[in-house]
């Protein structure tokens, strides 16, 4: 099938802002992947925030394509599953993921403030599978167990979805562990709504002990903006370690140009390109996947045009490794 957006999808020159991407496909009139299988099971949404960057008018915009359903998500891929990286079987306590030596991950909630279509965790069962108050002191428990656990990955869903008022308290219990020294956050949210920066966690930052990483998930220079570049200086300042993974997107950032103007511009915002992940193999997302040889191409001519702090390490996830696998 194509993977050209119908005609009914033309968006208007200067649209009302928009609050929400129902909206959204309400002006767009792209209704058909909305009351389709998977349109259904996972809703389209998207904040003000990321809308505002859309050129609209534009049917191949690189953000629009990112959370605009398409009907090709309805189609079934052999290759493809609902739980492609087996995180189901890497639960020890629900909403806690054990998979790699010295680094464990929490799914603090099933909220995100968008949903990207190629998501790797549409699928999730969150009702089950994310942390609960009832499960929180058998998960410190573990924690505080395991000597070898030095970093924390707080991801979701996004972490920054929860109040400062649920989530600071998260962060104080795990400080109290001793040999936990890194504190890692996983987040969309933060590059597109980063007045979430609240003075409660600013003073937070100022007075841990760990060290703290920001990961964020920022695909093309587009989604850069002003008000992230002033959030992104002040968490330098506060001394946080920041970098980005971004997805490799068939008809999104699929070439060098694209991915080295964003590289470029990610250290202008002082953060550091860390990984260029291959789309997990999800279902109903395939017509987002590039192939493995196009990649390493791709990435290839990235080596040759950035010096090599801006290129990001090429990789994908396979269950029951290690590690993430270099490609």
């Amino acid at each position: 099938m194509s993977n050209k957006i119908p005609e009914a999808a033309i968006l208007p020159q200067k649209p009302a802002p928009l609050k929400s991407t129902t909206a959204l496909l309400q002006t767009t009139g792209h209704k058909t992947a909305a009351t389709s299988e998977f349109g259904a099971s996972f809703p389209v949404k998207v904040p003000t925030g990321f809308s505002d960057l859309i050129e609209y008018g534009d049917l191949l915009d690189p953000l629009l394509r990112q959370v605009l359903p398409s009907p090709e998500e309805d189609l079934i891929h052999p290759n493809f599953s609902t739980d492609p990286t087996d995180d189901l079987s890497q639960q020890p306590i629900p909403g806690l993921l054990h998979k790699y030596h010295g680094r464990a991950l929490l799914i603090t909630t099933g909220a995100c403030a968008i949903h990207c279509r190629y998501c790797f965790r549409r699928h999730y069962p969150y009702q089950s599978k994310q942390i609960k108050p009832s499960h929180w002191q058998q998960i410190l428990q573990y924690l505080a167990n395991d000597n070898s656990i030095h970093e924390i990955i707080l991801s979701g869903g996004d972490p920054f979805t929860l109040s400062d008022t649920k989530l600071l308290p998260f962060l104080d219990d795990l400080e109290a562990i001793p040999h936990l020294q890194t504190i890692r956050f996983h987040t969309r949210l933060l590059s597109f709504t980063p007045e979430r920066l609240t003075t409660a966690f600013t003073n937070w930052l100022k007075d841990t002990s760990t060290s703290v990483v920001i990961v964020y998930h920022i695909n093309h220079a587009q989604e850069l903006s002003e008000p992230l570049h002033h959030t992104t200086k002040k968490l330098q300042q506060l001394s946080v370690t920041q970098l980005n993974q971004s997805v490799l997107l068939k008809g999104i950032n699929d070439d060098a140009d694209t991915l080295a103007q964003l590289n470029q511009q990610l250290f202008q915002y002082r953060i550091l390109p860390y990984y260029l992940h291959q789309l997990d193999l999800v279902q109903g997302a395939a017509h987002f996947k590039v192939s493995d040889t196009e990649a390493k191409l791709i990435h290839h001519t990235l080596q040759q045009r950035l010096p090599g702090y801006l290129v990001p390490k090429l990789v994908y996830e396979a269950p029951h490794t290690g590690s993430k696998q270099w490609l």
